[in-house]
């Protein structure tokens, strides 16, 4: 907008608050969550309930502030103490809130294991994800998306009983305390919907729409080794195949036979049908 000096004050402020992160927010092992008002932290080991939150996690490395080797190891701990692979679950955090001197709110509302208070909050669950997607952790990515994916809650009548909410839509939230592990919750008016698909489309197959142009940086698992796109841009059509080659460093692309030197390609509504390799 050619406001050079307010661009300029955001990002002195950003700078400051990622220094400021890195040096109140680590916990040793995870980041912490948050504090309250007397300094006591939220998504700390050092308390009884709420040790860790996995949305900051996550958020560390979707927003690029982590320091990269603390962002890695706060994954790990995501991955060991909040997914739950036996229920096919992440939950939100870990242990939910029930009797702790802090009243941390609303949150404490719910029964623990419920929803926000260490259910599967599938918002966070999803960008627990894209995080391990954008980290580089692409088979993990996958497993973890396959855990998640609704449609395999339907996958036989045992698994129908538990979940018994509809599988052909996205649950704001999945129960994690016995004896409802498993359970769906809140379904049609959620917007973890629109997150889901953002990781499907964007953080696995890799497709971003950033204004007239497509940038292309497909993460594919290891037994799929191609993948095929139809896409759509106003008057024009795109066929995508992305395939695997051991003899390719890194994304190599070619539009309509001229080879790229960016994953970026731009669109043109010209009413034809463009070949991207």
């Amino acid at each position: 907008r050619g406001d050079a000096k307010f661009a300029t004050r955001c990002g002195d402020k950003a700078k400051k608050l990622k220094a400021a992160l890195d040096r109140h927010g680590w916990d040793g092992a995870w980041y912490r969550r948050a504090y309250y008002d007397d300094g006591t932290p939220l998504g700390s080991a050092s308390q009884p309930e709420c040790k860790i939150d996995s949305i900051v996690q996550s958020w560390s490395v979707l927003s690029g502030a982590g320091e990269p080797e603390r962002s890695h190891l706060a994954l790990d701990a995501l991955d060991r103490l909040l997914v739950k692979d036996d229920a096919r679950l992440i939950e939100l955090l870990e242990p939910p809130f029930d009797h702790s001197e802090h009243d941390p709110g609303y949150i404490r509302g719910y029964v623990p294991g419920v929803r926000e208070n260490g259910g599967q909050y599938t918002h966070a669950a999803i960008w627990a994800v894209m995080a391990f997607a954008k980290a580089g952790r692409t088979e993990r990515a996958w497993q973890l998306f396959d855990m998640i994916n609704p449609v395999r809650r339907g996958a036989t009548a045992a698994a129908i009983d538990i979940y018994k909410v509809e599988p052909y839509v996205v649950a704001a939230d999945v129960v994690a305390v016995s004896p409802h592990v498993g359970r769906g919750g809140w379904t049609w008016y959620t917007g973890s919907a629109g997150w889901m698909y953002r990781l499907i489309i964007e953080s696995l197959l890799g497709v971003h729409r950033d204004g007239d142009a497509l940038i292309l940086e497909p993460r594919l698992p290891q037994a799929w080794p191609s993948l095929s796109i139809k896409y759509r841009f106003e008057t024009a059509t795109y066929d995508i195949a992305i395939r695997r080659d051991t003899h390719v460093s890194g994304t190599r692309i070619v539009v309509d036979g001229n080879a790229q030197g960016t994953t970026r390609v731009t669109l043109v509504s010209d009413g034809a049908a463009h070949r991207i390799e």
